[in-house]
């Protein structure tokens, strides 16, 4: 039997398996590119609108999620996600 941490581990490696599965391969790379410019991961979310900077946040935070569990080791996910993520 896993101690609780053990889980949690094996969970996050599960998911992160996941991410990697959905989005590899020449057609995910496509989708992902999409994402990452719909979502502004490479550049600034300001906007004089304080809502609409707020949703272009949400955008940016959902695609680097998926980034950070395509491209982190299990330990520096794990290290991210038991300091950070509420939703472990």
């Amino acid at each position: 039997m896993l101690n609780p941490i053990d889980r949690i581990k094996a969970y996050l490696q599960r998911r992160q398996r996941a991410y990697q599965t959905t989005f590899s391969g020449p057609v995910p790379e496509i989708v992902l590119a999409d994402l990452f410019k719909f979502c502004r991961v490479f550049s600034s979310t300001f906007h004089p609108d304080p809502r609409v900077a707020a949703n272009l946040d949400g955008r940016r935070e959902v695609a680097l999620r998926i980034q950070k569990h395509l491209h982190l080791s299990d330990e520096q996910l794990w290290d991210l996600v038991s300091k950070t993520d509420p939703d472990k």
